[in-house]
This record gives structure tokens, sequence and C-alpha cells, in this order.
């Protein structure tokens, strides 16, 4: 099967699955397991379990291939990896489980990767970065302390932010960009990034008091 769509677009395969071939819905399913896979492993961050992020991503995966639309949509790619993320961050939701600061792993929330523009960490920044760090790099004496730092911080979040900011630091912290964040939770591009930035001086403020 694979071999004989191959050679074809996804937005070409698509006319022809809503002209009657139906097998090529397996096609596209299997052509991007991985995707929800690689998707499923950033949201385990999040506290679900990863089999069912899996199945979740299949789901939307599915809901992608029934609702494509080439003259509403980008491109097919793009509407699928939307149609994934929002799947399975519903139901991570849904379950109760999210948590904003893993203990077990950290992620900058100034990491360059995603484009901040900030260029140079300010102190406090810098301190913030410190208290998100991976365990193994810590001794038990640090382990101790990096743990308190933690739980102050997921004090200061339930406290301090939104619901809209703690659904923008959720994703964010899965390696998401403003403008992914902003399509999973159908907002404006402007008022996510807004968000994130007000996320930033809330911690920044807080950590360097």
């Amino acid at each position: 099967m694979r071999d004989l769509y191959e050679p074809y677009s996804d937005e070409e395969l698509i006319v022809r699955l809503r002209d009657g071939e139906e097998q090529i819905t397996d096609y596209i399913m299997d052509k991007y397991k991985n995707l929800v896979r690689s998707k499923a492993k950033s949201m385990y961050i999040l506290g679900a379990d990863n089999e069912d992020l899996i199945q979740e991503g299949m789901i939307g995966l599915f809901k992608a291939i029934r609702d494509y639309d080439s003259g509403r949509d980008a491109s097919f790619f793009t509407f699928a990896d939307l149609c994934i993320s929002r799947q399975m961050y519903t139901a991570v939701q849904a379950s109760g489980r999210q948590k904003h600061a893993p203990l077990n792993t950290y992620i900058s929330l100034y990491s360059n990767v995603h484009g901040t523009g900030d260029g140079e960490q300010d102190g406090e920044e810098a301190q913030l970065q410190n208290i998100l760090v991976s365990k193994a790099e810590l001794s038990p004496e640090e382990l101790l302390i990096d743990r308190e730092n933690v739980e102050r911080l997921e004090k200061i979040i339930e406290r301090e932010l939104s619901i809209f900011e703690k659904q923008v630091l959720d994703l964010y912290i899965t390696g998401m960009s403003y403008v992914q964040i902003a399509k999973v939770l159908g907002r404006d591009e402007k008022s996510t990034d807004n968000a994130l930035q007000r996320i930033k001086g809330k911690l920044r403020k807080v950590i360097g008091s």
C-alpha cells in the first residue's frame, strides 16, 4: 500500500479518499503514527499515561482525515498536527492529572529553543533556569532544596496564574511555541504571546524577591 500511495501528496490522497478509496485512511494513519508518538512523549510531561495519549492522538489524526478541507485549511500536515495536539491536550485536561512543574524533569521557561527573543538573560531569569534543571545533575542535598523550590513554584502557579495562563504554561513546557499554543487553544497569537510574557513576569517577580 505504501508503494502505491507514496508518490502522491496528502492533499491529493484526501481527494481520492473522498472519491471512495477508503484504504487511504489506513495509509495516512500509518504514515503519521510516528508524529503521534512523538507528540505523546512531549505531552507525557503533563502527567498523562503515554499509551492513553497515543490513543487520543490517533483519534485526533482520524478526525483530521475526516474533516480536512483543502479549500479552508492549510496543508494537511499542519491541520493534522493541530488536531492531534488539541485531542491530546483535551484528554489531559479531562483527566485532571496535568502537572505544571513535574519533579522529574524541569524545562526552562526562558529556553532560546522557543525563540523568546530575549537574547541575554538577566539575573532573575538565570535564577529561574537554575531551579528548572535536570534532576540528574543534582546531589541529594541539592535535590531537597530543588524539591522545595519546585513546590514553591507550583504554589505560585496555582495562586498567581489565570486559567488561560495555566493552559499556556501547560503547553509551553511540552515544547510548543506560542503560535502552536494559540492554535491548540483556539486563541489569537497576540493574546497567547502576551499571556506567556505575563507568566514569565509573574514568576520572575516572585523568584527575584
